[in-house]
């Protein structure tokens, strides 16, 4: 191909910023939370600075050792896992686990989870000192709150908001990452807005479980666990169709089962502003890329000129 082909390419390619709230990426692709490790691992892989940000590994205060083995497990459309939010602590990630993600030039997303509020109010006063590349938190609020007999933190409004309130020692833009295992997720969808958070990560996993039909009891070391990949795809559709159609203006990033630019595009079009890839990376570690170029040859196929006049386009 001539240089001018190669010129008019770019010269027509779409715009794919994109906006969630108050920050602005580049593109809407993001590795999701739990899947990309906790640093740069999948630099080997991928050009870390090229993807919209770089979303790392759920964080606590403490070091937190997770659940016992086994602890993932293929399922006929994804995979389930109890790994059980295993951690350094925030203090010794950001020490020795971020300077390496800084370096490659990745915007960086900091997960962050806790089991009582107090947790979560000291995890978001240590997010405060990081360096400028953590260009926002995301609160992991689809954890199990042991002041509340286990329940988790994102099942109920009240909790939700009291989570995201605590955490507003940040001092940058804060994502509520939410689970689909409610009734109404937009009511909490809600519920994180009023307690600060500037956008809403749809979905977390769905509660599932294997049993081991040999030893007779769950085959997973935690018991039950989160299913992801392939099979919840439509639910997370589902999921931020209905919160986009309840609040218009709340920023949304869309999760759950792409692996192509198709479904990415379809989690945009039920209004994600932006959009995560998570288990696909387990087979393809570089899937992130793969989806990032297709996701330009789809809108340049189309004439599509910006990414940002997909989101919300199946409402109509």
């Amino acid at each position: 191909m001539s240089g001018f082909a190669l010129r008019r390419r770019r010269d027509h390619s779409a715009d794919l910023t994109a906006t969630v709230g108050s920050l602005v990426l580049p593109n809407p692709i993001m590795t999701a939370s739990g899947t990309a490790g906790h640093g740069a691992e999948l630099g080997a892989y991928v050009d870390l600075a090229s993807l919209g940000a770089v979303v790392v590994k759920s964080l606590s205060v403490q070091p937190w050792a997770g659940n016992p083995p086994p602890r993932v497990h293929e399922t006929p459309a994804g995979m389930i896992n109890s790994i059980g939010l295993q951690g350094p602590g925030l203090a010794r990630w950001a020490a020795e686990e971020l300077p390496e993600l800084v370096a490659t030039g990745a915007r960086v997303v900091v997960s962050i989870w806790g089991r009582t509020v107090e947790d979560y109010a000291e995890a978001a006063a240590l997010c405060a000192d990081l360096p400028a590349e953590v260009v926002a938190v995301e609160v992991n609020v689809s954890c199990p709150n042991v002041e509340d007999r286990h329940r988790m933190f994102a099942h109920a409004p009240g909790t939700t908001r009291t989570v995201m309130e605590a955490t507003a020692g940040v001092r940058r833009p804060r994502w509520a990452k939410l689970s689909p295992n409610v009734t109404d997720l937009a009511e909490i969808a809600a519920a994180a807005r009023a307690g600060g958070a500037e956008a809403v990560t749809l979905v977390n996993t769905l509660m599932g479980m294997v049993i081991d039909t040999e030893a007779r009891r769950p085959l997973l070391g935690g018991g039950g666990g989160g299913v992801s990949g392939p099979a919840i795809h439509p639910v997370a559709v589902r999921a931020v169709f209905d919160v986009h159609a309840a609040i218009r203006d709340l920023p949304i990033i869309g999760v759950g089962g792409v692996a192509s630019a198709a479904q990415a595009v379809e989690l945009a079009m039920a209004g994600a502003s932006a959009v995560q890839i998570g288990t696909a990376s387990f087979a393809d570690p570089s899937v992130t890329a793969t989806v990032l170029d297709d996701l330009r040859t789809w809108c340049a196929s189309r004439g599509v000129e910006r990414f940002s006049d997909l989101v919300g386009a199946a409402h109509g």
